[in-house]
């Protein structure tokens, strides 16, 4: 299969005559640098056309330099050239809340905070009509959210490596069960121009494009500052290995006759021997597939466990605790959920404070509070901060995390070849 590095320039997004700039080169993070491949050329031009009446396009908040994501510096960059009034912080979801004053630069600077901070879009989204719980109240610090309409503060998940999944959007909520992966990915393109670039409706033929392109993306991170390329002497990182990689949902689970097998990732074992900076890698890919933790049941690998890839094979969702009323910032709202009738494992009557109810709001379940999807991990480097609400600035706050969340006891030698492992992927 032959492979083309497709980098699009940052800023101007379009070249000479309004065609996609595309060149060999890689964008720098700071782990190194990550490349974006596809198995052919394909027609990006409507991922980067306006799209609607607001000037907005997908490639607004999914950038190429950011992972296919969006970087809160460069979210900063673009409101200071254009004193806030470039497409990225249109007042629906770009803004903390559609209700607050813009008048002035300082307005909307403040109005936009979220964004500018923790490159966080608002997404609104109401209680199910036949939801097993009640919105009793919300503490809102902008005093617009309700029943009829939460808002809800989420990073924007990559455009890339689309081939690695089995549930779209962080709630799962452009998912259908049985429904066909190009279908989901078509109706996600559909939403997400209704909704972020306003109203805006596309045709047929710029709905394949869109998903023509996003689909045949695949990127990693190539080189790293300290290890150098990452597919070097036998090791099997990078974006041209992982084109190749084999998946389908449900793949190295236990809904498939070979099981679950917890070592999900084979990219770096031939840099077991070599320069500590390798070894490290190496060591920190051995602690993700194997080190036990939560009474020994567990490793990192049994929520992401699609092969080389990272995701969760079978669109599993998981609750961290992130939304917990004792995790909140005060520039976010909480809502006080009671469930009315009983779930699997929530009994009626049951009180929830949450910043973000997650799947709950597409299933309507009680048991769904606070559960989010299980992204991929290739890529990571290029696109922080972490986690659905940006929580986490840097990879060694994701391992800090999951480190104090689970009792894991890393030492700290453990938990800087973990970093150093993932900012790899």
């Amino acid at each position: 299969m032959r492979l083309i590095a497709l980098v699009v320039v940052a800023c101007a997004l379009l070249g000479a005559g309004g065609k996609p700039v595309v060149d060999l080169l890689a964008f720098p993070n700071p782990s190194g640098d990550a490349l974006t491949v596809a198995p052919e050329a394909v027609d990006s031009a409507p991922f980067f056309q306006p799209l609607g009446a607001n000037g907005r396009a997908c490639g607004t908040c999914h950038l190429p330099a950011d992972g296919w994501s969006l970087a809160p510096a460069t979210a900063r960059r673009l409101f200071d050239a254009t004193d806030g009034r470039h497409p990225l912080f249109r007042p629906r979801d770009g803004a903390n809340a559609p209700n607050l004053p813009d008048t002035t630069v300082a307005e909307r600077r403040a109005a936009s905070s979220l964004l500018l901070a923790r490159g966080l879009i608002r997404v609104g989204l109401p209680v199910p009509p036949d939801a097993e719980f009640v919105l009793e109240s919300v503490d809102d610090p902008y005093g617009f959210a309700s029943a009829r309409e939460l808002s809800l503060y989420r990073r924007p998940l990559p455009s890339t490596n689309l081939a690695f999944l089995s549930t779209i959007m962080w709630d799962g909520r452009e998912s259908r069960v049985g429904g066909a992966a190009m279908t989901n990915f078509a109706q996600q393109a559909t939403g997400a121009s209704a909704g972020h670039a306003q109203d805006a409706v596309l045709s047929d033929e710029q709905r394949r494009a869109i998903v023509a392109f996003e689909t045949s993306l695949v990127t990693a991170q190539r080189h790293d500052a300290r290890a150098s390329d990452l597919d070097a002497d036998g090791a099997r990182g990078g974006p041209r290995a992982l084109a190749e990689q084999r998946f389908f949902p449900g793949i190295n689970s236990r809904r498939e006759p070979g099981g679950f097998n917890r070592r999900v990732f084979s990219l770096f074992g031939a840099w077991a021997p070599g320069p500590e900076a390798r070894r490290s890698i190496a060591r920190g890919e051995e602690l993700f597939n194997a080190h036990a933790f939560a009474g020994g049941n567990f490793t990192c690998t049994t929520c992401h466990n699609a092969p080389n890839a990272g995701s969760n094979s079978i669109g599993a969702m998981f609750d961290l605790g992130l939304t917990a009323e004792s995790r909140r910032q005060p520039d976010v709202p909480l809502y006080t959920l009671r469930c009315v009738r009983a779930g699997a494992k929530a009994a009626a009557g049951r009180v929830v404070r949450t910043t973000d109810p997650g799947a709950a709001l597409v299933t309507g379940r009680c048991d769904d509070i606070g559960r989010f999807k299980v992204p991929t991990l290739r890529g990571l480097a290029a696109r922080a901060p972490y986690f659905h609400d940006g929580s986490a600035a840097t990879l060694d706050d994701v391992v800090d995390f999951y480190d104090k969340r689970f009792a894991i006891k890393l030492t700290p030698a453990e938990r800087a070849d973990l970093v150093a492992f993932l900012g790899a992927l």
